[in-house]
C-alpha cells in the first residue's frame, strides 16, 4: 500500500502500517532501547482493525456474504467497532455480544456506529447461556444470512497479524528487535506476530501480558485450565476466562500478569511522560514490561517493542475518570 499518496477510497486502506515511537522517559531507568507500536493509528483506533478486515475480505473471497447479510461478534469494544466501521462502509448489518464490563464509552459508540449491541454479564462461565460468547452464537443461529466472526476461535485472527503487524515490526527495526511485550486476550495478534518474527529470528522472544484473574498464563505453563484462577477484573481485551484456539502458546516465551490498579496508574503515566494517550491495555503492557525489567528480562542491548493495542479516548468514564479511579480504590 503506498501511504505517499494524498486522497484514499476509504478508510479501509489505512488500516495497518502503523507507527513506532521510541519511548523516551517511562522506560529511562530501565536497560535496553523501548518503541511502542501504536495500534491507535488505525481508522478504527486499535489493532482490531486487522483482524476484522482480514476476516471480512475472506469471507468475501469466498462468497459468505454479500451485501445486506448480518455480522455477528463477541466483543470487549475495539473488534465491535471494527467491524461496525466495515459493514458501513460494506453495506452489512452488525450485532455485537458485548461484556458488560466494557467501558460506557465503548458500548455508546458501538451504537452511534450503527451496531445493534447486546450487553451481557461479564463475571459468568464461558458456556453460561447469557455469557456474550453464548449469546452470539444464539444470534448466528436465529438470524439467517449471518457469519459469526468468532475472534477466539478464529485462525484468520493469527494470520490477520502474521501478514502485517510481524512484517511491519521487522521491517521498522531493521530486523534488530529482540523482545516483544504483548497483551493477550483472543491471542492473534501475539501468535500472529510472534510466528512470523521467530521465523526471522528464533532469537525473539515473545513475551506475554495476562491479567490477574485470567487462566492463560497458567495454561501456558502447565497445560492445565484451572478455573480457580479466575474471577472478576476490569482490564478490558486482555486475559480470558477460557483457552482460546487462537492463541498459538508455543510461539510466546513467558507470561507476566498484571493487576487492574497498576495497569490504570501506568496508562496514566504514559500520557504525563511520554504524551501518548493510551488505552487500559496499553497501561497493562507498558506495567508488564516494568515487571519483566526488573526480573532482568532485557540487557543494555535490547531493542524492545511495545504493542500498544488501542487509544484512551475508548476509557474516559474509567481510568481517565478521577470518579471512577477513586471508586475502585485505585488513587489515594
Amino acid at each position: 500500500m503506498n501511504r505517499n499518496k494524498q486522497i484514499y477510497n476509504n478508510l479501509l486502506e489505512l488500516v495497518g502500517e502503523t507507527p513506532m515511537v521510541k519511548l523516551q522517559n517511562i522506560t529511562k531507568d530501565l536497560p535496553g532501547s523501548y518503541f511502542a507500536k501504536l495500534e491507535m493509528f488505525n481508522p478504527g483506533h486499535s489493532a482490531k482493525d486487522r483482524i476484522a478486515l482480514h476476516i471480512i475480505q475472506n469471507a468475501e473471497k469466498k462468497g459468505i456474504l454479500k451485501k445486506g447479510d448480518t455480522i455477528i461478534e463477541t466483543t470487549s469494544g475495539n473488534t465491535g467497532f471494527s467491524i461496525a466501521m466495515i459493514s458501513m462502509i460494506r453495506g452489512y448489518k452488525c450485532i455485537l455480544s458485548v461484556s458488560d464490563k466494557s467501558s460506557t464509552d465503548k458500548i455508546d459508540t458501538l451504537k452511534a456506529m450503527g451496531a445493534q449491541v447486546h450487553v451481557c454479564p461479564a463475571n459468568v462461565p464461558a458456556d453460561d447461556p447469557r455469557s456474550y460468547y453464548e449469546v452470539a452464537k444464539r444470534l448466528h443461529q436465529e438470524i439467517s444470512g449471518s457469519i459469526y466472526i468468532n475472534q477466539y476461535f478464529n485462525e484468520l485472527n493469527i494470520d490477520a497479524h502474521y501478514q502485517t503487524t510481524g512484517p511491519e515490526i521487522w521491517e521498522q527495526t531493521e530486523g534488530k528487535v529482540t523482545h516483544v511485550v504483548v497483551a493477550s486476550g483472543t491471542g492473534g495478534t501475539i501468535s500472529g506476530t510472534g510466528k512470523f518474527l521467530k521465523e526471522k529470528n528464533p532469537e525473539v522472544k515473545i513475551l506475554g501480558v495476562d491479567a490477574v484473574g485470567s487462566v492463560l498464563k497458567k495454561y501456558h505453563e502447565t497445560g492445565e485450565f484451572d478455573s480457580n484462577e479466575i474471577s472478576p477484573y476490569k482490564i478490558e481485551g486482555l486475559g480470558k476466562n477460557l483457552i482460546p484456539s487462537a492463541t498459538d502458546f508455543q510461539v510466546i516465551d513467558v507470561y507476566e500478569k498484571v493487576t487492574d490498579k497498576e495497569s490504570a496508574l501506568t496508562a496514566r503515566e504514559i500520557v504525563t511522560q511520554e504524551g501518548i494517550f493510551p488505552g487500559y491495555t496499553c497501561g497493562a503492557v507498558m506495567q508488564a514490561t516494568k515487571q519483566y525489567a526488573l526480573k532482568g528480562v532485557f540487557d543494555a542491548e535490547s531493542v524492545v517493542v511495545l504493542i500498544f493495542p488501542d487509544h484512551g479516548s475508548r476509557y474516559i468514564n474509567k481510568i481517565y475518570s478521577e470518579q471512577w479511579m477513586k471508586e475502585q480504590n485505585f488513587l489515594d
